[in-house]
């Protein structure tokens, strides 16, 4: 296994194993640190009924589920991470502006490839 595939990227959150805490665009949250995770699920559920647990993720598991059509949405810290490991992969990502994304009202980059159905 080539060793860019064991590098963490960020952190997830999830409800179950099939539930992971989601974007409002529905792509799977990646945050640079696990305190990031833990203020964005305080923002979406401030009275904590939903106990997510929260993990790392690493660039393999992040491109794996990409390949099958996952959307995965960073913020600045975890994109920073990704992106020079997804160039390197030859994967057909484009630099993020989180300057602009936040002008926006945007504070994750989305990121979904297009995946080929043959």
């Amino acid at each position: 296994m080539p060793e860019c595939e064991t590098k963490v990227v960020g952190y997830f959150a999830y409800l179950s194993p099939t539930q992971v805490v989601c974007s409002d665009m529905d792509a799977c949250v990646v945050s640079g640190s696990s305190k990031a995770m833990e203020e964005y699920l305080a923002e979406i559920d401030p009275h904590g009924a939903s106990k997510a647990t929260v993990k790392k993720t690493r660039f393999g598991e992040i491109r794996r589920g990409l390949q099958l059509g996952a959307a995965y949405a960073f913020d600045k810290e975890s994109y920073a991470r990704f992106y020079p490991l997804a160039v390197e992969a030859g994967m057909p990502v484009a630099a993020a502006d989180f300057e602009e994304q936040s002008h926006q009202g945007a504070r994750f980059f989305t990121v979904r490839l297009v995946v080929s159905s043959t």
